[in-house]
């Protein structure tokens, strides 16, 4: 189990350092179009859907990101690989897949109905 924590640490990490550019980016490009032009009706309009695809893309990162922080919590508390709902095991195979699962896969199954 200690390789696969390893290899999951290494996976969450870098994951995590790529969705927190992606929110810069986000930030940034969102901030750059907002500055320094008269506002146009159309472009307003385009701009509004632009920025509710973005905002949503960052919702679903920021999630994303939480996940990846739990999961490191649990594997330096010693709970990683361990089903928050049954305490069973987390099958390796899903481990690999999905780093941040906190649920196995039976589990997973009956939370997300």
């Amino acid at each position: 189990m200690d390789t696969l924590m390893d290899e999951a640490r290494t996976a969450l990490m870098q994951r995590r350092s790529s969705l927190r550019g992606l929110l810069r980016l986000n930030l940034t490009e969102a901030v750059g179009q907002r500055s320094g032009r008269e506002p146009d009706p159309v472009d307003e309009a385009g701009e509004e859907s632009a920025e509710e695809v973005r905002a949503r893309l960052s919702e679903r990162e920021e999630r994303e990101l939480r996940d990846i922080d739990d999961a490191l919590v649990r594997i330096e508390q010693g709970r990683f690989g361990h089903c928050a709902r049954c305490g069973g095991a987390i099958g390796r195979h899903r481990l690999r897949a999905v780093p941040e699962a906190r649920h196995c896969m039976a589990c997973s199954e009956q939370v997300g109905r």
